[in-house]
């Protein structure tokens, strides 16, 4: 009776501490709020731009095929790749945390007193022996009873850390498609700039002929040829840089590919490139949920949340379960004798931390500012991420009307330039003519050139910002 009201105690005692303590397991994500729609957008339906393939939004083979051999290639890629199977592999460990561990145990061992201590003369007296052997072979089952959750939040935080490196993955696809995109347009534009400046050195260069001719037939001054001439060495010194900055643009997109620099061949030209002046629309909420980092930061909350559990059920006593048997003798004749060699036991035990719970406690609290920390950076990243996609679709709308205003006045300046040459070989037009149309034709030009490429670039910029690029 005196046994069985001491078991009914323990019992008792035991469920009063499960009882008195709980765990809040499940922490709501933070509702963030974003515009009903993007400035510029027309329409609140889903486009789907981030949703498409990266073969769908550039048509060009030569820069589909720079694309491919980068995703192949990329050694930042092929990190973000090891960072994710070794997350998978963590991951993996932390899901066998919650099953019974189980030992086994073979060993045999003799071990000889001295014949005038207390052990030598009581195995004398009662074994017969001066020695005592020992085999045992046993195996031992353990299991923690997950009472409050405290293994299942280490899995859930382990599961967010493998998806985050996924996310993080597809981040580092989706700069690296952009960087070889943007890249490879900026190529296509120093091509037609060079074009453009070796055929202005021309133009300089034979305008230069014809105003030495007027000037040693006395027509036109020595400051005619010195401002013909500083045209000229201008317009010369031009090519050089713009050669440097492709040699270095080609190296640059060989690099992203996992090659030496070098030479690059290209076929293509910049005026044959599109530029897709469709309005991209859509809701935010759903369009930004695509993005990589945004998804990354929901993740890192995920983490925060499972932390702040975990830290919590750490204060609390853990449920062990254990057994353990085998067979065991003093002979090695006897070992293998069953049933009479069989041992075995079973036992349950809780542990409650007292001396450390002000230290389990900090950390608890420590978690739940983290998770705040978290909640306000999740906050701010979807904010960032909004702000980033409306600065691409401002750049999109206004660059269009900037390009088609540079194209009226490539027009206009090419016509003026055909003017004044007709008109200073008739001598209605004097020299300085010739040279300002000369160099408003080759600033024109040059800036149509760079503002086709901003356009791409603030194309690949929206379909980078909408989370596009890592199909």
């Amino acid at each position: 009776m005196k046994l069985y009201s001491k078991y009914t105690l323990f019992v008792l005692t035991a469920v009063l501490l499960l009882a008195s303590c709980k765990v809040s397991r499940d922490v709501a994500l933070p509702e963030h709020t974003t515009p009903a729609q993007f400035q510029g957008a027309y329409s609140s339906q889903v486009s789907g731009i981030a949703s498409l393939s990266y073969t769908e939004i550039f048509n060009e083979p030569e820069l589909l095929s720079l694309i491919d051999t980068a995703i192949k290639k990329n050694y930042d890629l092929q990190i973000a790749m090891k960072n994710m199977e070794a997350a998978g592999i963590l991951l993996k460990q932390q899901s066998f945390r919650n099953i019974p561990q189980l030992s086994l145990q073979v060993n045999a061992n003799t071990s000889r007193p001295s014949d005038h201590s207390l052990n030598g003369v009581t195995m004398s007296q009662f074994i017969g022996s001066s020695h005592i052997e020992d085999y045992n072979l046993a195996a031992g089952l353990s299991w923690e009873a997950d009472i409050w959750g405290k293994l299942s939040q280490q899995k859930n935080a382990a599961a967010a850390t493998y998806l985050q490196s996924a996310e993080a993955r597809k981040a580092v696809q989706t700069r690296l498609v952009s960087q070889v995109a943007t890249i490879y347009y900026n190529l296509l534009m120093l091509d037609t700039q060079l074009e453009t400046a070796r055929k202005n050195l021309a133009l300089n260069t034979n305008t230069l002929r014809i105003i030495k001719m007027k000037f040693e037939a006395g027509q036109l001054t020595s400051l005619a040829v010195q401002q013909a001439a500083d045209q000229q060495l201008t317009a010369s010194a031009l090519i050089p840089n713009l050669e440097q900055q492709a040699a270095l643009a080609e190296n640059a997109l060989h690099v992203l590919t996992g090659r030496f620099p070098g030479k690059m061949n290209r076929i293509n030209r910049l005026e044959n490139i599109p530029v897709d002046s469709s309005k991209v629309t859509g809701v935010p909420a759903e369009m930004l949920s695509l993005r990589p980092d945004v998804k990354q930061a929901e993740l890192e909350l995920v983490k925060a949340n499972a932390k702040a559990g975990y830290t919590k059920a750490s204060m609390y006593p853990s449920l062990v379960l254990s057994a353990n048997g085998g067979l065991n003798s003093f002979k090695a004749s006897n070992w293998l004798n069953i049933p009479a060699s069989l041992f075995g036991n079973l036992a349950g035990g809780l542990t409650q931390p007292i001396f450390q719970r002000r230290e389990l406690k900090t950390q608890y609290e420590l978690a739940l500012k983290d998770r705040e920390a978290v909640v306000l950076k999740f906050r701010s990243t979807v904010l960032e991420a909004v702000a980033e996609v409306t600065d691409e679709l401002v750049k999109t709308d206004k660059l269009q009307q900037q390009y088609q205003l540079t194209a009226q006045r490539v027009g206009l300046a090419r016509v003026a330039l055909k003017n004044a040459d007709l008109l200073f070989n008739s001598g209605k037009a004097d020299y300085l003519e010739v040279i300002n149309a000369q160099r408003n034709a080759l600033q024109s030009e040059l800036e149509l050139a760079s503002l086709k490429m901003a356009r791409l670039q603030a194309h690949i910029g929206l379909y980078r910002a909408l989370g596009g690029g890592w199909k």
